[in-house]
């Protein structure tokens, strides 16, 4: 069989990596929210257990995953002129990944993080995101999207401006459009995102990215909404307990996930760490608890999830499957400190998938998203 061609658009980074024994750094903990800190004392040396440096970025990552899931991936980023860059681009040839597509300025260094992770191994990242910013149209050539899936993730700061015309160019190429935004993309540059989400086929938010939108359709669809009928004496996953808030306004999950369809997109992906993963299709909405892991970092995760999630739904794979063997790359990749380590081939996945044959479940309700009510468990 012809392997799926995907293109991987957005960030490209070097990542430094400190971890640090929880009893040489302080973790301070909301009572009433979900945030926790890590606390460094000023001038003061604090002991790490390593520090090591990674090849990443959201495109990197993405298309890295895709090509060992067999897929031949290319990837539109922007680095620059530097030893950083060319560290990037030596990876991404060794991994079978297409680099025609990166452009190399001298406006800027490629992005670096240095990411700092203890405790419970949720890093906390400082980000420069150097030449990430100036992605351009020029930048852009229609022969990139002579593809069968674009998978766009965070696009940063100026380079949002280009969202618009990378789902033209997915669209003319009659690509599927895989879109990953993050969170400052959906805030501060809204409108060029809301004005293509018709155009969008798989859509994938964390809880965080997902609370963002909640205004604007709470503003359309109203605040809210029904719950899911889980049966009795079986417990409800934690987002539905939950729901998404921000800014004074509350959605229940299911009208969330109701309302978002009703704006365009076909499928809509939302994760939530711990509590697993939700798919809403227009027919169905899914859930996915998460695969046990022992944690060494938890950055990468949600890009091994999305990009696996995202190559399998494009090769037909039933949604149902496609949770379960992304759910157990993002796994694989947690038990690692950086984003790619982990990232398994299609072979190991589908191995784990005979081996494990039982977790995790995926529970599905019927789900019709023209009657806000109807959330059924089939």
């Amino acid at each position: 069989m012809t392997a799926l061609r995907a293109l991987t658009i957005g960030g490209a980074m070097i990542d430094t990596i400190a971890i640090i024994d929880k009893n040489h750094i302080e973790r301070m903990s909301m009572s009433n929210a979900d945030s926790s800190y890590l606390l460094l004392e000023e001038g003061s040396k604090t002991e790490a257990i390593e520090v090591s440096t990674h090849p990443g970025g959201g495109a990197v990552n993405a298309a890295v995953a895709m090509a060992r899931l067999g897929l031949e991936a290319s990837v539109v980023a922007k680095i620059g002129m530097d030893r950083r860059g060319q560290i990037l681009l030596d990876h991404l040839k060794k991994e079978g990944v297409e680099t025609r597509w990166v452009v190399r300025t001298a406006e800027a260094p490629t992005g670096s993080s240095v990411l700092i992770s203890s405790h419970d191994k949720d890093a906390a990242i400082f980000t420069f995101r150097g030449a990430n910013v100036l992605l351009g149209p020029e930048d852009l050539p229609p022969n990139a999207f002579n593809v069968d899936l674009v998978y766009v993730s965070s696009l940063s700061n100026g380079s949002a401006d280009c969202y618009p015309m990378i789902v033209e160019g997915t669209k003319a190429s009659g690509a599927c459009l895989a879109v990953n935004p993050g969170v400052r993309q959906l805030s501060a540059r809204s409108g060029a995102f809301r004005s293509k989400l018709t155009d969008v086929d798989i859509l994938i938010l964390n809880r965080a990215e997902a609370e963002v939108l909640v205004p604007e359709l709470v503003a359309v669809f109203g605040d809210g909404g029904p719950r899911l009928q889980i049966e009795e004496g079986q417990q409800p996953p934690r987002l539905d307990v939950r729901g998404l808030s921000s800014g004074g306004f509350q959605m229940s999950l299911v009208g969330f996930l109701t309302a978002l369809l009703r704006s365009g997109p076909r499928t809509i992906v939302v994760t939530d760490s711990k509590g697993g993963t939700f798919v809403a299709d227009g027919s169905a909405i899914y859930h996915c608890p998460v695969v046990s892991a022992i944690v060494a970092g938890t950055a990468g995760a949600g890009d091994a999830f999305g990009a696996t999630f995202a190559a399998l739904v494009a090769e037909g794979s039933d949604v149902s499957v496609a949770l379960r063997l992304a759910s157990a790359n993002a796994a694989s990749v947690v038990g690692h400190v950086d984003t790619q380590t982990g990232l398994q081939t299609r072979g190991a996945l589908d191995s784990d998938l005979r081996l494990n044959s039982g977790p995790p479940f995926v529970q599905r309700w019927r789900h019709d998203p023209s009657m806000p009510k109807k959330a059924i468990r089939s």
